[in-house]
């Protein structure tokens, strides 16, 4: 993995759903670069949308800089809910991997609240990586979320949820992507 001063922008690392177990490449990227910071949630497993959505307002404004948002999963829908609730709030870019659709029957029903999205496109730059055997997202509705929040999108072959089952160890392609957002 590239060294962390080819970074020069804070960096919010936000977990979906359960959060980013230690071999998630979320984690691993935290464990690397101490000066990243993890939004940590009160709740992993039920959450709440105001609580998330107030806590990563607090992490962005507690950022010395604009931020670049790094999100998976559930976190890829908190991230138009924010920007939606707080535009305020400046963000240099998000990477947005692995987003689910809340459409599918797999999206979870403890999730309910974050299926609301804004139809909207974000206020910042932002990219949409998915995989094309997620089970929780096809590429086309992949690429619809990204039409939507006018993110750029990069399909990453197969991947599945693109998430420590997928075996990506510090998934390297993902940390040069954000080297891209952050520069």
């Amino acid at each position: 993995m590239t060294d962390a001063a080819s970074i020069n922008t804070p960096v919010l690392i936000l977990p979906g759903l359960g959060g980013s177990g230690p071999d998630h490449w979320q984690t691993r990227w935290a464990r690397r670069h101490p000066e990243f910071v993890t939004v940590v949630q009160d709740d992993w497993e039920k959450p709440d949308l105001a609580a998330w959505i107030a806590r990563l307002d607090q992490a962005v404004i507690a950022a010395p800089a604009p931020p670049v948002l790094v999100a998976h999963s559930l976190a890829c829908l908190l991230v138009p809910l924010w920007d939606a609730a707080c535009a305020q709030r400046a963000v240099r870019s998000a990477l947005l991997v692995a987003p689910p659709d809340p459409a599918a029957p797999a999206f979870p029903a403890e999730a309910a609240e974050f299926a609301r999205l804004p139809r909207m496109p974000l206020t910042f730059p932002s990219l949409v990586v998915c995989s094309s055997d997620d089970p929780y997202c096809s590429v086309e509705r992949s690429r619809a979320l990204a039409g939507i929040w006018r993110s750029e999108m990069v399909e990453i072959g197969a991947a599945g949820h693109i998430n420590s089952a997928s075996g990506l160890g510090d998934w390297d392609a993902g940390y040069a992507l954000l080297q891209q957002l952050s520069g």
